[in-house]
Parts: structure tokens; C-alpha cells; sequence
């Protein structure tokens, strides 16, 4: 009995040696500048947003947060950065819903979401706003329902496997309807083919949309969210207007960091986070891009994520959705 306990005290004495630098380093940190890694171009709405939290995080943490973007393949070159950075907590990954979707696309799954990263707070959704041709013969989203089952109808998007897309495809899944999805390179050319009337509708995001709606260059059915937006008071949810499932369909953005960073800057970091958001300021600017802040504890956002793969999993199996 006495040589097991010899032999306990030995391991846990191993053990505190091996965390010391850890436990060290997270009572320490943050000691130098933080990078928020952004894997989209410069002036799209992860990076504006992901730019106006750096800055409240420079306050929260005392040290510079300073944006970086890695740009290419939808994202995945700024998560291969992050998932092979020291896991200290001062490389960290400002990502989007298609951190989870690519690998399901792809079928590649290294880095894994789930197994290779810790997520350290969901930082906003950017809800979509179902928005139809100005001369598409409809004025609510049944009556664009009842049309697709008439005959064919076109929607566009950002991209393969974007937000975009997999609304839509989730919108002919839901309903039981044909509807073909033709991608283009970017939001704004998806949205003026709509304007145009050459593309019946398309889901976009809040960002950008309130000037073209006051115009009457689209018109709005539905929009993406639980709840109805401010900038859109007029305009029901998809439950609302009768199709159910949408209310986590529009783009989230979340932090994460790699596998292994220390459970202290972790915790340090979600609360940073969460004041942040919590900011009147800050939160001022964020609602005026059109998104929704949202925080909340890290154990949460890993709930979300569990359960946005899985949705989008059958979603995408179902519908045959495909990387191009």
C-alpha cells in the first residue's frame, strides 16, 4: 500500500511539472499581441465584423488583437493555419458556417471541426432574407411555393455549399419542390441577377439589402431567423410564413482555437468575448452591418456546432449536394 502511494505521489508530481508552464502561461496570457485569423477576403462581412471585435478585444485583453486574413478555398486555407498554430492562444480562427459545411462538401475531414479546434464563443448570425425578381408573379412564400409546383424556378447564391445554397436546397427539401441553384462567384452578382429578373430569388443577407428592398428592387417573403429584424419589421420569419427549420439557417460566425490551447486562456477568452459583444458601442456597430451579436458560454457554441454538422450532414446526403 505504501509503495502505491510512493507511486501516486510520483505521478501526480509528474503531472504538476508537465501543466506548470501551462498554468503559468494562462495566468500570464494574454502577454503579447493576439492574431484573429479571417480565411475571407477583406471587406466581406466576417472580416468588417471580425475587425470590429479585434478592436474591442484589444480593450478587453489589454493587448493588440490584430485581424489577419488568409484568404482561398472557401475558408479552409485560414483554418489549416490555425489548427497547425501553437495552441497558446495568440493564433485564433474568426470562422463562419463554412468551417463546419466544407468538410462535409469535400469529404475531407483533416483538419476536423470538432476534433481539431476548441470553440471558444459563437460570436453573431448574419440572418437571410428570402428575396424574389420584382416582377415574380408571388407576394408571400406560399404563393412561391405554389408556384415552384407549377413550374420551374431558379434561385442563386454566393456559392457551392454556402449559406446561400444549402437555404435553398433546404427550402425545395422542406417543401417538396424542384427548384435548380445556380451559383455565382459572389453575393453581389447573385443579388443583380435577381434584380435583373433573370433569377427568380436567392436568400441574402441582411448586409447591404435594406437600400434595394426600399427601391423595389427585390421583394422580400421571409426572412431566417427566430425572430423578425428590426431593419425588416414587415417581414415575417420562414415559420411564420409557414415553412419551419429556417430559424438557424442564415450565416453564424464563431471563434475557435486549436486543439490542446489551455482550458484558463480559454475561459479568458470566451469572457472577453462576451463583454465585448456586451459593449454598447461595439454592439451598436455590429447591429448596423445587419448582424446579430450573440456570445454566450464556449460549452454552447460546441452544442451548436454538433448540431449544425448534423443538420447539414442530412441535409446535404439528402439533397446530393456536391463540392464543385
Amino acid at each position: 500500500m505504501r509503495s502505491n502511494n510512493r507511486g501516486m505521489w510520483r505521478v501526480g508530481i509528474a503531472l504538476t511539472l508537465a501543466l506548470a508552464p501551462l498554468l503559468s502561461a494562462a495566468q500570464d496570457y494574454p502577454n503579447k499581441s493576439v492574431k484573429l485569423i479571417v480565411g475571407f477576403a477583406a471587406g466581406g462581412p466576417l472580416d468588417v465584423f471580425s475587425r470590429v471585435l479585434a478592436q474591442e478585444l484589444t480593450t478587453q485583453l489589454g493587448q493588440a488583437v490584430v485581424v489577419e486574413n488568409r484568404t482561398g478555398a472557401s475558408g479552409q486555407i485560414a483554418t489549416n493555419v490555425v489548427a497547425q498554430a501553437e495552441p497558446d492562444g495568440y493564433t485564433l480562427l474568426s470562422t463562419a458556417s463554412t468551417f463546419i459545411v466544407n468538410p462535409i462538401l469535400t469529404g475531407r475531414h483533416s483538419p476536423d471541426p470538432q476534433k481539431d479546434f476548441l470553440p471558444v464563443s459563437q460570436t453573431a448570425v448574419l440572418p437571410t432574407v428570402l428575396v424574389t425578381a420584382p416582377d415574380l408573379p408571388v407576394q408571400s412564400l406560399q404563393e412561391l411555393v405554389r408556384l415552384a409546383r407549377t413550374q420551374s424556378l431558379n434561385y442563386s447564391s454566393a456559392g457551392n455549399g454556402g449559406p446561400g445554397h444549402l437555404a435553398g436546397a433546404l427550402l425545395a427539401h422542406t417543401t417538396g419542390t424542384q427548384m435548380t441553384h445556380v451559383p455565382y462567384r459572389g453575393a453581389a452578382p447573385a443579388l443583380a441577377e435577381v434584380m435583373a429578373g433573370r433569377i427568380d430569388f436567392t436568400f441574402y443577407t441582411m448586409s447591404g439589402l435594406k437600400e434595394q428592398v426600399a427601391a423595389h428592387k427585390v421583394k422580400p417573403l421571409a426572412i431566417t431567423s427566430a425572430q423578425r429584424h428590426p431593419d425588416f419589421p414587415d417581414v415575417p420569419t420562414m415559420t411564420e410564413a409557414g415553412v419551419a427549420g429556417f430559424d438557424q439557417v442564415g450565416a453564424w460566425f464563431g471563434v475557435v482555437a486549436p486543439s490542446n490551447t489551455p482550458a484558463p486562456i480559454v475561459a479568458r477568452l470566451n469572457q472577453a468575448i462576451n463583454r465585448a459583444l456586451a459593449h454598447a458601442e461595439t454592439r451598436e456597430k455590429i447591429t448596423r452591418m445587419g448582424i446579430v451579436p450573440v456570445g454566450g458560454s464556449s460549452e454552447s457554441f460546441r452544442s451548436f456546432l454538433v448540431d449544425d454538422s448534423a443538420r447539414w450532414s442530412a441535409l446535404i446526403k439528402a439533397a446530393g449536394i456536391k463540392a464543385e
